[in-house]
């Protein structure tokens, strides 16, 4: 009997658990605002590759769908990941509301928002398209975000 209640447990466990690609939104005080930065621009690279692949792959002869449908799921699940950690972890975690009563303050606030905004809409972009203007868009609008989060010539 105490088997069946522990196997039980088990299962419900594991079939209600839910996944999470962010760090946690609890104050742990454990971030690596560098880390994520890298990240964004490791997925980037992904995400141009994996245009450059379907590129190739449609232009084949014999087209091999199957691949080509792996290299666009690659593709929109990196373009996904900037998207959740511009937003999960940088805009409701890291980019702290400011009122414009301190202008400097809000002005770093405002700017913020505005790249991160603008990096996700790339990454929206790039799940849509193979056009690599995005992946050029997105890298330049990252070194911006990057210039502007930590100031100074920061290097992820």
């Amino acid at each position: 009997m105490k088997k069946i209640i522990v196997g039980l447990m088990l299962l419900f466990t594991t079939a209600f658990a839910t996944s999470s690609f962010a760090h946690c939104e609890i104050p742990c005080g454990i971030y690596d605002d560098s880390l994520r930065v890298a990240l964004i621009y490791e997925h980037i690279t992904t995400i141009e590759k994996s245009m450059a692949m379907i590129t190739k792959l449609e232009s084949a002869e014999v087209i091999d769908y199957n691949q080509l449908v792996r290299w666009v799921m690659n593709k929109e699940e990196h373009a996904q990941k900037i998207q959740e950690i511009i937003s999960q972890y940088f805009m409701h975690q890291r980019i702290k509301p400011a009122h414009d009563i301190d202008k400097e303050k809000y002005d770093k606030y405002v700017g913020l928002l505005t790249l991160s905004h603008q990096i996700s809409v790339y990454a929206m972009k790039a799940k849509q398209t193979t056009d690599k203007s995005y992946i050029a868009k997105m890298r330049e609008t990252l070194h911006q975000f990057e210039h502007a989060y930590f100031g100074g010539e920061h290097k992820h």
